[in-house]
């Protein structure tokens, strides 16, 4: 594969798309380029004035680009369903949702407003909830895409352990609750393609991880949590965020995207930067019985359940 960059980004115009975590890093590159490739897109994310001022810069970087921004809290289901309603109520398709926002190294245990632990309440059981709610949109489209952005921290046994207690109180680990979360995000990728196929829903759902990169994801954590991030996630050799951006775009936006496909960047020391290719599952994505049951957990604690046709 030759080196693929957003220029490669084939037109979007008449596309709408749905970035989650867009007011800065990673989601705010992603979102900019898919509005220069000529889609409308919705900036989501929690804070109005953050939002705001992404949605100022990606303006005056894309003139004339049509852009929006929404309030979205993945840590609160109220405002995960309320957003899903403001966007409901057009009735308007949409081609793409990116679920690229995430908090990581959270250094105490806290739960969100619906009393979840807060990296699986907000990187996993947010997203779940939003796709969910936003499902009857996707398919209204002729070929929606649903990207969820992972880490490669995800293939580390020693951080992720088990998915049976993803919630647990006991021994928490603010590293460790970041891998399980990203693991979660890869199985609940490959669960709703094997969910949208078994419907026959013309819906490709895509799971990428962006290398190495230290962007604003790392806001949440102690002065300890943060190096030790840095340690985990190699701040020596990672990318800058428009390198990490790139896995997303190309899952967006690229023809011969394999559905329930994982990818990432092609380069030495674990895919640290590079064009995005193909990556390694992580073992444990291999149990679907796993998939299964994180899926009608995810139900149950959302109280969000797939309407398929």
């Amino acid at each position: 594969m030759n080196d693929w960059s957003p220029e490669h980004i084939p037109g979007q115009h008449g596309r709408l798309a749905v970035v989650t975590g867009a007011n800065s890093g990673i989601g705010e590159i992603t979102a900019t380029e898919l509005a220069r490739a000529g889609a409308e897109v919705v900036l989501a994310g929690r804070s109005p004035g953050k939002l705001r001022d992404a949605a100022d810069r990606l303006t005056a970087s894309v003139p004339g680009a049509r852009v929006r921004a929404e309030v979205l809290d993945l840590a609160d289901l109220s405002s995960v369903a309320a957003f899903a309603g403001r966007m409901t109520e057009p009735g308007r398709a949409i081609d793409l949702l990116v679920n690229n926002a995430g908090v990581m190294a959270v250094p105490e245990r806290r739960t969100t407003a619906d009393g979840f632990e807060l990296t699986f309440g907000t990187n996993h059981l947010g997203h779940f909830a939003l796709t969910g709610r936003l499902l009857p949109l996707l398919l209204k489209a002729p070929e929606a895409r649903v990207v969820t952005v992972s880490a490669v921290i995800a293939s580390s046994r020693a951080f992720t352990g088990g998915l049976q207690d993803p919630q647990s109180e006991r021994r928490y680990r603010p590293m460790g609750s970041y891998a399980r979360s990203k693991l979660a995000n890869i199985l609940f990728a490959q669960e709703l393609q094997r969910r949208a196929d078994s419907a026959g829903a013309a819906l490709t759902s895509v799971v990428i991880h962006p290398g190495s990169a230290f962007t604003g994801l790392q806001q949440h954590g102690s002065g300890f949590t943060q190096r030790l991030a840095r340690l985990t996630l190699g701040r020596v050799v990672g990318s800058s965020p428009e390198a990490a951006a790139l896995p997303s775009l190309y899952a967006a936006t690229a023809s011969g995207i394999r559905p329930g496909g994982y990818y990432g960047p092609a380069g030495a020391r674990g895919g640290a930067a590079g064009t995005p290719k193909p990556a390694r599952l992580p073992g444990a994505t291999t149990d679907t019985g796993l998939a299964r049951k994180l899926w009608d957990d995810s139900e149950e604690l959302t109280h969000v359940h797939y309407l398929w046709p």
